[in-house]
């Protein structure tokens, strides 16, 4: 059976601009992280993991995607990765405050590259 919602979300991703992109994921990673405090709160770990380590495989194309002759990209590359680092921490210990930190970094990317779109 066809799930018209996946159908959609896909179809969205193929015809989305890379900056549209951009914000589509810092979305998913807000949604992700909300999903996995949530799962720590239910003592449901195993959900608590699949969720932080999508938020970290986002991490992780955000990295890859990172035009490195911009300073700018140098500067987001480390903050990248301090987050994925924290998010490990995160889901050895399960630590909510963690995922709370990194959660709030990703809400002002999101804000921040929302803005940026708005001037473009």
């Amino acid at each position: 059976m066809i799930n018209r919602n996946e159908v959609y979300q896909r179809n969205q991703v193929l015809t989305a601009k890379p900056e549209d992109l951009t914000l589509m994921l810092y979305n998913g990673s807000v949604k992700f992280l909300h999903q996995a405090k949530r799962a720590i709160e239910n003592k449901d770990p195993a959900k608590a993991h699949s969720l932080i380590m999508r938020t970290q495989d986002i991490l992780t194309e955000l990295m890859v995607t990172l035009n490195m002759e911009y300073e700018l990209s140098n500067s987001l590359y480390s903050l990248y990765d301090y987050m994925k680092q924290r998010l490990v921490e995160a889901n050895m210990s399960k630590d909510c405050e963690i995922l709370m930190e990194v959660e709030g970094m990703f809400q002002e990317l999101k804000a921040t590259w929302a803005e940026a779109m708005k001037s473009m």
